[in-house]
């Protein structure tokens, strides 16, 4: 190893993360030591960190789960990876258990996810199960002008909205609303319109939707430029029929995680419709869940994605269907403590990933 492993730690609810000296040990069957080349910095470790959102690991611990990097060292049965780049799984289903056979990783019991059940990604080194890891072509990741480190987002921003738009069916001719266009609602955006649908995009931020709108949405509406969401549904009423495009079916993608952008998302249900819940609040809402039986409607939940759906998300950015590049910027690990308060304090434009110093 070129450098004395280490990691950041966080000891209580928004102290500053501590650096320390990390003892990789030895690795178990089945196991694999990789050494990071990219860390990004998630809304979630933002929750643990400064809302007080309980980590199943007590503290101390090093947070993140947006990993991607090398395999340094591999434990017996895991040779195989050795020296190949791969993506970090966010969620890491058991793999054996009853729901895992079944296809249904995604409610595994037995799930780790990094910097929450065990040690995570703000370090320099991580030690995972072999099983699940996605493999990144450098080859191809190299032609389209990335690196390693960049597509560490691949871990949750993309393959969350990724995994949401395979559960719901998103396909050619079909309209995809997406509410919330930054972060994972950008993703969103990106992945139905590289699917085939047209999609609408809402947000209360006008950059946010200039920025979508260069990367797939077909319109952009910001819910402050109407009276309700009666105006709304109108206007995308409009728009699908100019577009030749269905009246009833549509796809809403709530991402925003917002009371407002739930309520928003259940106002705009047509007949056959299907409502994807993908962004997260603490905060309650009121619906009238009959106007899922009367439209005939569907709600899913949507939690994480499962490790065989990463290499077709990954296969979008390395197509240049999804543009992960110019949604994510680089900074030292060392930095950990800045990065945090400007991310807390919306001070950044595009998602940050932390980068060891080689």
């Amino acid at each position: 190893m070129a450098n004395s492993p280490y990691r950041w730690m966080m000891t209580a609810l928004g102290a500053p993360m501590v650096k320390e000296p990390m003892d990789v040990g030895t690795l178990e069957p089945g196991d694999v030591l990789v050494a990071i080349a990219g860390c990004g910095v998630c809304h979630t470790d933002l929750d643990y960190y400064y809302n007080g959102v309980r980590t199943n690991h007590p503290l101390p611990l090093t947070l993140g789960h947006e990993i991607s990097g090398r395999v340094e060292k591999a434990g017996a049965g895991a040779e195989g990876w050795l020296g190949k780049a791969v993506i970090i799984p966010a969620v890491i289903p058991c793999g054996e258990c009853d729901l895992c056979k079944r296809g249904k990783g995604t409610i595994c019991r037995s799930q780790k996810m990094p910097g929450n059940d065990f040690m995570g990604g703000f370090a320099t080194h991580i030690k995972v199960p072999a099983k699940g890891l996605c493999p990144v072509d450098e080859a191809r990741l190299a032609a389209i002008g990335m690196e390693l480190a960049e597509v560490a987002v691949v871990a949750d921003a993309l393959t969350t909205p990724y995994q949401s738009a395979i559960q719901a069916g998103i396909g050619q001719g079909d309209l995809v609303i997406v509410i919330g266009a930054g972060g994972v609602g950008g993703y969103s955006v990106q992945v139905a319109n590289a699917l085939g649908a047209k999609v609408v995009a809402l947000d209360i931020d006008d950059k946010k939707l200039e920025q979508v709108a260069a990367y797939g949405a077909a319109l952009t509406l910001n819910p402050k430029n109407f009276p309700g969401t009666r105006e709304i549904k109108k206007e995308i009423s409009a728009f699908a029929k100019a577009q030749g495009l269905r009246a009833t079916e549509w796809i809403i993608m709530e991402c925003s995680g917002s009371v407002p952008g739930q309520q928003t998302a259940f106002d705009l249900m047509v007949h056959g419709c299907t409502l994807c819940v993908v962004g997260y609040t603490f905060n309650k809402a009121e619906f009238r869940l009959s106007n899922l039986m009367a439209y005939h409607a569907r709600a899913l939940g949507n939690w994480g994605c499962v490790p065989e759906l990463y290499p077709g998300a990954l296969e979008l950015v390395l197509s240049g269907k999804v543009n992960v590049k110019n949604f994510v910027e680089r900074h030292p690990l060392d930095a950990i403590n800045e990065i945090f308060t400007a991310a807390h304090d919306h001070k950044l434009i595009r998602r940050a990933v932390l980068v060891p110093a080689v």
